[in-house]
């Protein structure tokens, strides 16, 4: 869909807190640039488990960074399940400004790029993707776009429409068509069939649990499943719900 409209400053300033930061690699992971634009490039780090294990792609929340994920990744890891993170235009080490289309047309070549490179070092293709917050936009689309290939969405602390997660947030957007916006959005979920895992805190202050139930109940997928963590917020979901948490992954892809 089109997100041009919403591409504006006094928009976007509140939807994307861009952060420089970079950590070496771990010694089980490897970083690759992916070329998005001329000049613009964006970076990615696959966290290996073992070749044989799926692959989990990540697109974070709001104010992450590739490199953020470097704890976290073991924890995919015990569970048989290797982890690739991308980053979006102006975080961790990647170049550019975010806009809304870009983060959307991005994820396409990312996904792309990712699977070159599974290819190319004989890893497992299984492939899931995986939108926390702000990464959720990328992952619907991919999910929308691709569900021929794709072998299941997972969805963390997301919305069933960013307009939904713009006026609960409280962003202006004087002069826009936000109700047909929205009807495009819930369309376009509609149409999305492959697996679905939605994992949501119960008491989520920035995007509310009934988000997540309109996500739900909006997806066209016959095979979908919402999972709710107890007293979690919007940030400390997997904290909060560990356990709940990755075993709710472990079972989701080994099923799939």
């Amino acid at each position: 869909m089109d997100y041009s409209v919403l591409d504006q400053p006094s928009i976007l300033r509140y939807i994307f807190y861009p952060r420089k930061d970079y950590n070496l690699c771990p010694e089980n992971a490897f970083d690759i640039a992916v070329p998005v634009d001329p000049g613009v490039s964006l970076s990615c780090r696959f966290y290996v488990g073992d070749h044989g294990w799926p692959w989990i792609l990540f697109f974070y929340g709001n104010g992450e960074v590739v490199s953020d994920y470097d704890g976290i990744a073991p924890f995919y890891h015990q569970r048989g399940l290797n982890l690739v993170v991308a980053d979006y235009r102006g975080y961790g080490t990647s170049t550019g400004n975010p806009t809304l289309t870009d983060l959307v047309k991005d994820s396409w070549i990312t996904l792309t790029e990712v699977r070159k490179t599974l290819s190319a070092r004989t890893f497992r293709n299984d492939l899931w993707i995986m939108g926390r917050s702000l990464g959720s936009i990328a992952a619907l689309e991919l999910a929308y776009r691709d569900q021929e290939t794709l072998r299941g969405l997972i969805i963390e602390s997301g919305g069933s429409s960013i307009v939904r997660v713009m006026r609960h947030l409280g962003i202006p957007a004087y002069g826009i068509d936000l109700e047909g916006i929205d009807r495009e959005f819930l369309d376009m979920v509609k149409k999305i069939s492959i697996p679905v895992l939605i994992l949501h805190g119960e008491q989520d202050e920035l995007i509310p649990l009934q988000e997540a139930n309109d996500l739900y109940r909006h997806l066209g997928s016959d095979e979908k499943q919402l999972i709710v963590i107890p007293s979690a917020g919007h940030n400390d979901i997997m904290v909060v719900g560990f356990q709940k948490y990755f075993e709710a992954l472990q079972r989701f892809v080994s099923g799939g």
